[in-house]
């Protein structure tokens, strides 16, 4: 059901205003005429204040949508209709994004489509995992089973996202706190200590190497600071920019597989996500290479999104999947060797999700480790930026010294 606000006049031409709880559009000009009304404006919602607009906007959380699969999971098994149970999730549901598309689904489950192409609609909330397991629940009558499957696994992913982003918060802030007070330094501090060390050594003082280019640097900044800081900040835009093309993804993901430290963390990201992605859907009984094709693009890197393609390839020419994966070195050999147990046994989603469990725990292993590691990475670095200028200070400072001494 939706909120609709109308108006409508009465046998005497009466403006009548109000809200109703319909369907659809139809469902709110039949209801009105019913009532002798004639409706003259029906609008979607009621009109809603600034705040609730902002704050009623936005894409879906992760906890929000692993909670209404939870509860989705545990009323169709149940054996609640598919229909009540979403109504129900969608008048109890705290997210306001959450609320209104379920609301669409709704009308399309009631049109008649599958609950798999209601989701399909919404692809920034539902993925095509999402998707493409509910799918092939509903055509094995076992959603329940597959909804659990999918509380668990979007759990697992939440977590790990969550992990990447805490250990890179630090450093970004502590890249960002550097660059500030870079640009403090040489816009407060270094023009006046340059101007007290010209008043000591006079207009012909002879200054270090050093403290001329910090002084040069310093008075560009303060005079160009509007060409400066616009070309910085367009820099860093297109950068952005150009990574989320496909040649500039694929270059940024190539590059942080090789970047030292970090690349072996995003291997192990990589494989824990194609392991628990495929096994998914394997279990949930969705083809191999329709499970392929969706887990290439949930991995999250362009690299491995190639890689996994290639091999589906390779497995529709008749290769073993085990094969095809152990000749990739970007897959490490237990895969392969998981892989070639669970072909052996016909229990590949049980085995891989083990892959699964093993990557993640070792994922959150080295980025505890790179977490100690950055932490004095960046503080020699912010020391040495220091240390740099207070030498281009203190340089021609003992200079000076020297010559009143003699």
């Amino acid at each position: 059901m939706a909120k609709y606000s109308f108006v409508a006049t009465d046998s005497h031409n009466n403006v009548v205003n109000g809200s109703v709880d319909m369907a659809d559009r139809a469902a709110v000009m039949s209801a009105l005429r019913k009532q002798g009304l004639r409706p003259l404006s029906i609008k979607d919602g009621v009109k809603k204040s600034a705040l609730s607009l902002s704050f009623g906007k936005g894409k879906v959380k992760s906890d929000a949508l692993v909670m209404f699969t939870r509860q989705l999971s545990a009323m169709v098994g149940a054996g609640v209709p598919l229909l009540r149970a979403l109504g129900s999730l969608e008048a109890h549901s705290e997210s306001q994004a959450l609320k209104k598309i379920l609301g669409d689904i709704i009308k399309d489950v009631e049109g008649g489509a599958p609950l798999a192409n209601a989701l399909e609609k919404h692809k920034s909330t539902f993925s095509d995992v999402y998707v493409n397991m509910v799918r092939a629940g509903e055509a094995a009558g076992i959603l329940d089973d597959i909804l659990k499957r999918l509380a668990m696994q979007q759990e697992k992913s939440a977590s790990m996202r969550k992990k990447i982003k805490s250990a890179m918060t630090y450093p970004m802030v502590l890249m960002f706190i550097t660059v500030g007070a870079f640009f403090g330094l040489m816009i407060f501090v270094i023009p006046q200590i340059g101007a007290i060390i010209k008043d000591m050594g006079g207009p012909d003082a002879e200054l270090p190497l050093l403290t001329r280019i910090m002084l040069d640097i310093s008075a560009a900044i303060i005079s160009y600071w509007y060409i400066v800081f616009p070309i910085l900040g367009a820099l860093v835009y297109a950068v952005m920019r150009y990574i989320k093309t496909p040649k500039g993804k694929r270059l940024f993901h190539k590059f942080a597989l090789k970047f030292p430290g970090v690349g072996g963390i995003v291997q192990k990201v990589a494989v824990a996500r194609f392991t628990r992605t495929f096994s998914a859907l394997m279990g949930a009984g969705v083809a191999v290479l329709e499970a392929l094709a969706v887990t290439s693009r949930a991995v999250g890197n362009s690299i491995y999104e190639e890689a996994i393609l290639q091999a589906s390839e390779e497995v529709k020419n008749g290769r073993p999947l085990s094969e095809v994966i152990e000749a990739n070195p970007l897959f490490p050999a237990i895969v392969a060797q998981m892989l070639s147990v669970g072909e052996e046994t016909g229990q590949t989603d049980t085995v891989l999700v083990k892959v699964a469990d093993f990557y993640e725990e070792e994922v959150d292993v080295a980025i505890d480790g790179i977490s100690s590691v950055i932490e004095p990475v960046m503080i020699v670095f912010m020391g040495g930026m220091v240390g740099v200028i207070a030498a281009s200070v203190m340089m021609p400072i003992a200079g000076l010294s020297q010559n009143i001494k003699e």
